[in-house]
């Protein structure tokens, strides 16, 4: 295979992310605020296992909020250092927000899932926000979703928040949440139809219909799942109900992770539920090394290449980056993650297959203080 043909089959792996990417921009759009005053209350609902950092910055937030009537429950797992302390001081201060503590955990579930499966029995309102205790919502975020339920008819809605970035890792990786979601998910398929197939979500924020919740069953449908973010959406789709996406940027932000280590664990915990299952991770790390990684190769060989296999080869580079640059602006990222996007990609496949090689060595997924056995990697084969 000469370097012209290499150029071209680069050229086609760009252009397919690329212009999903740049159609799914109609779609994925940020909550238009079109009321002052929603009717329909909200509960809010927080699991928080040793969330002493976050957890009174997120509660403020929270409480910060106007125009819909809600209430916060915060379920303390466990937790070991200050979390259910400082939840008590505010709920002492604010009748609106509920400490409520966690059964032990049964074996089978997942921390996270079993919290806001108890959470969803003990809130009180006919409508769901999940956050997670490191998310802060803006004034308006909560009569905005609201609306958006309202106006959309979906039953599930999800969006990314916006990510505060601190350490490299997270700088170098976590931008490619909205590249990955926005360049491989058919969003105008996902809309027209109810198939389990385009599920898409992001753990860090779901608002849900409680009606539909209870009827799916909720996150007991995926109590040892470690990857919400696409088993929630699939459990609703899978009752035959809707799911939704829309832009949380302006809305919520989120700090993750708070080192390097710490980045590339959260994102191999769940790998092989998603890039890293055994049905996708060999296409997704052809498409992503074919369209992400090779064009930029290429580029660095130039004097190796015709006049054809250089212009096909930067045709392939800026269709790889136009994606990168319009979310640098949209998403609020660092443009120095976007001159390292060949690097990035190169570290997400990294940890994927280390992900899928500790699965397939039967090593455990440890958060939160606890040891996952991961879920079957054929089982989460179904594309996302």
């Amino acid at each position: 295979m000469n370097l012209e043909t290499l150029a071209l089959i680069a050229l086609a792996l760009a252009a397919i992310p690329c212009g999903l990417f740049l159609l799914n921009l109609l779609s994925y759009r940020q909550i238009a605020n079109r009321k002052s005053q929603i009717a329909n209350p909200v509960s809010v609902l927080i699991p928080a296992r040793n969330e002493e950092q976050s957890i009174r910055a997120t509660l403020e937030a929270v409480l910060a909020n106007r125009g819909c009537n809600f209430e916060i429950v915060v379920l303390d797992d466990h937790s070991t250092d200050q979390t259910a302390a400082i939840v008590s001081d505010l709920a002492r201060r604010d009748n609106r927000v509920r400490l409520e503590s966690a059964p032990a955990l049964p074996a089978g579930w997942c921390g996270k899932q079993h919290a806001c499966f108890v959470l969803a029995k003990l809130a009180r309102h006919p409508l769901l926000v999940f956050i997670d205790a490191d998310v802060r919502l803006a004034p308006d975020a909560l009569v905005r979703m609201a609306d958006f339920m309202e106006r959309s008819g979906a039953d599930l809605a999800s969006g990314v928040p916006r990510q505060e970035l601190g350490t490299f890792s997270d700088r170098l990786l976590l931008p490619l949440i909205h590249f990955i979601l926005l360049g491989f998910l058919p969003m105008h398929a996902m809309r027209r139809t109810r198939l389990p197939a385009f599920s898409a979500g992001c753990g860090q924020l779901f608002i849900a219909r409680r009606d539909a919740y209870e009827q799916c069953g909720g996150h007991a449908m995926l109590r040892d799942s470690l990857h919400d973010g696409i088993k929630l959406p699939r459990a609703f789709r899978r009752a035959g109900f809707r799911t939704d996406l829309f832009d949380a940027t302006d809305i919520a932000t989120c700090r993750m992770y708070r080192t390097n280590a710490d980045t590339w664990r959260g994102l191999g915990k769940n790998a092989t539920e998603g890039l890293a299952a055994a049905g996708t991770i060999v296409p997704m790390t052809a498409l992503l090394l074919g369209g992400q990684v090779l064009p930029f190769v290429l580029l660095a060989f130039a004097p190796m290449l015709s006049s054809l296999g250089l212009t096909l080869a930067a045709f392939a580079t800026a269709m790889a980056c136009v994606p990168r640059l319009i979310a640098t602006h949209k998403f609020r990222q660092p443009l120095g993650a976007t001159l390292l996007h060949p690097l990035g990609v190169l570290a997400l496949l990294a940890i994927q297959w280390h992900a899928l090689v500790r699965h397939l060595a039967g090593k455990p997924s440890v958060w939160k203080g606890r040891a996952y056995s991961p879920v079957s990697a054929v089982e989460s084969a179904e594309p996302a």
